[in-house]
Parts: C-alpha cells; sequence; structure tokens
C-alpha cells in the first residue's frame, strides 16, 4: 500500500509537507525517515512504503522546503547539488530541522512507540534528534557525515550507527573520533562507500545487514508486532 503527501505543523506554527505511508500489517509503532539532502526522494518514498508493509507508520518529513514545494522526481539532481548543500549548512547539517521532526514524532507518538532513522544528511538529523528530540524509543543513524561536528552530544536513547569503510565523504579518523567519545555506542562498519543503502550506492549485502541491525533494535527497545 503506498503512502500519501501530508501537512504537518511545528510547534511555533510552521507548516511543511511530509510523506506518510500507513502501517500495511499489525502496527509495531512509528517510524520518522530523515532524508538525504536531496529530499522526500522516489527512495526515500520506496523506502518508507516497504517499512510500512512490515507494520510500521511511516512519516518521513521534508526538512529543507517550503510546505509547497513539490517531492523530487528523481534520487539525485547534479545541477542542484550547491544549492542543496547550502541549504544544508545553513540548517546546522539538521539542528534548524529539528522541530519539524518532532512534528513528525509528536504526530506518530499517540498510537506507540516512535523510532527514527536517517540517512546521509538525515543521518546527522538524527543523531540530533537522538540527543535533543522527546518521545523517541531509539534511532538509527546511517553514514551521517556531521555527525563527528556534534560528537560532544550524547544520544538519550538506545542509537546505533551505520558507516561505510570505502566511503570518500567520511574519513574512517572521523568515525574513529565518534567511537572513541562513545564507547559504548555500536558503530557499525561496511565494506561499501557511501549511499549504501541508496540506488546510487547500493550494496545489497551491508543494506540488508545495516537494516536487519536498525529493526532488531527497534524490535528489541519495543516494535513488536501488535503494540497500539
Amino acid at each position: 500500500m503506498a503512502g500519501g503527501r501530508i501537512s504537518l505543523v511545528t510547534a511555533s506554527g510552521e507548516p511543511f509537507a511530509a510523506y506518510h505511508a500507513p502501517p500495511g500489517d499489525a502496527r509495531r509503532g512509528g517510524l520518522v525517515i530523515l532524508h538525504v539532502i536531496w529530499g522526500v526522494t522516489p527512495h526515500i518514498r520506496e523506502l518508507s512504503d516497504g517499512l510500512a508493509d512490515q507494520g510500521y507508520e511511516v512519516i518521513a518529513p521534508c526538512l529543507l522546503d517550503g510546505p509547497e514545494i513539490p517531492f523530487p522526481v528523481a534520487d539525485l539532481d547534479p545541477q542542484a547539488l550547491e544549492a542543496r548543500m547550502a541549504m544544508g549548512e545553513a540548517s546546522g547539517w539538521g539542528a534548524a530541522t529539528l522541530p519539524r521532526v518532532q512534528a513528525a514524532i509528536d504526530a506518530l507518538s499517540a498510537a506507540g512507540p516512535v523510532f527514527a532513522l536517517g540517512f546521509c544528511y538525515g543521518g546527522t538529523t538524527a543523531w540530533l534528534a537522538a540527543s535533543r528530540c522527546q518521545g523517541l524509543k531509539a534511532v538509527a543513524c546511517f553514514y551521517g557525515g556531521d555527525i563527528v561536528a556534534y560528537v560532544e552530544e550524547t544520544p538519550r536513547v538506545p542509537t546505533i550507527l551505520h558507516f561505510g569503510k570505502t566511503d570518500a565523504l567520511i574519513p574512517l579518523a572521523d568515525v574513529a573520533s565518534i567511537e572513541a567519545a562513545h564507547p559504548d555506542l555500536p558503530v557499525w562498519l561496511y565494506d561499501a562507500g557511501h549511499a549504501f543503502v541508496a540506488p546510487s550506492g547500493h550494496h545489497a549485502d551491508s543494506a540488508k545487514l545495516a537494516m536487519l541491525r536498525t529493526l532488531q533494535l527497534f524490535q528489541r527497545v519495543g516494535g513488536a508486532k501488535g503494540e497500539a
């Protein structure tokens, strides 16, 4: 069952768009998916639908664009990279978007536990959400390139991190810095490059294992089927 576009509002009254996919099975809980720098791409929407089929009610909030901007029609738009990166930098690589993340969490929280995961830009945002937002049960961060800039932050909920060993955008020294600052945090390294879950850098074995570990975390901390 495919999801669709919805409108949400932050606590301060700022409207924004999101993709909502209702659960297609006994509800495990709510899941906030935080997108890559390109926005709520076809891959993010497809992933949302797939996880909804597994029992999660998914909201993928649009973190950077105005409420009337259409969702991207492609997963990559190289001509827009400079502009999108400028938007990401202006947001503090996700820090300024946390009111939208919180609104998505709040929209899901009435019906059970809420989890979050994010990719690239959204991976850093997920790290910040784990540290600053209210109402989450667990978080997974996939190749968040600017987590190291917020390494002094401490997640308040169970959190796992996924990185690629050959990621040209995230030096292994940055991963080591995160591990040193948070020695009790699960940090997983895969034989893959950047965006190994996404079509642009897909590495099937790594993507499958990382998602398995993520969903096991969610189930362990409260995402069993049938919870309401």
